[in-house]
């Protein structure tokens, strides 16, 4: 009887054990799941040309696999948080584990009057992630230029 109480207490302390080992793990695998689906997109630079304020923006992809269509829906707001201009833009297709840059210009717009680059949606997506609001939670926006913001 001894024994059976025993084997019992043994029992009762590494099931706990084992399930806080299984939890974490499992933890660990759903953060690496969500990095493996992540593009981190940045605003890299932007440039005055004639009347249009072109940006760069780096695609990092070196996370995994390709996506054939990413279409964004983009805001531009002015210096006073105010939506200036609204633009889509297609930068698929971005191939695995690749790092690209893709140029796009706001037209009519002086970047002495971009205040903020706004990822408004997501309207096209065709990749790692399954739906456009998996796409849109997959993407990291960060910026390089100072004076603009790069947000979702």
């Amino acid at each position: 009887m001894c024994r059976d109480r025993q084997d019992i207490l043994k029992t009762m302390i590494a099931v706990p054990i084992w399930v806080s080992m299984l939890l974490s793990s499992g933890l660990a695998l759903g953060q690496e799941f969500e990095k493996a689906l992540s593009i981190r997109i940045e605003l890299n630079k932007v440039e005055n040309v004639g009347e249009n304020c072109r940006t760069y923006f780096k695609v990092d992809n070196r996370n995994g696999g390709s996506w054939n269509s990413l279409k964004l829906d983009l805001f531009a707001l002015d210096t006073n948080g105010v939506a200036a201009k609204r633009m889509a833009l297609e930068i698929g297709p971005v191939p695995e584990r690749k790092t690209l840059i893709k140029l796009f210009d706001f037209p009519a717009l002086s970047c002495d009057h971009l205040g903020q680059v706004l990822l408004n949606d997501v309207l096209a997506c065709n990749g790692r992630a399954g739906s456009r609001e998996e796409c849109l939670a997959a993407i990291d926006t960060t910026s390089k230029v100072a004076t603009v913001p790069f947000a979702k």
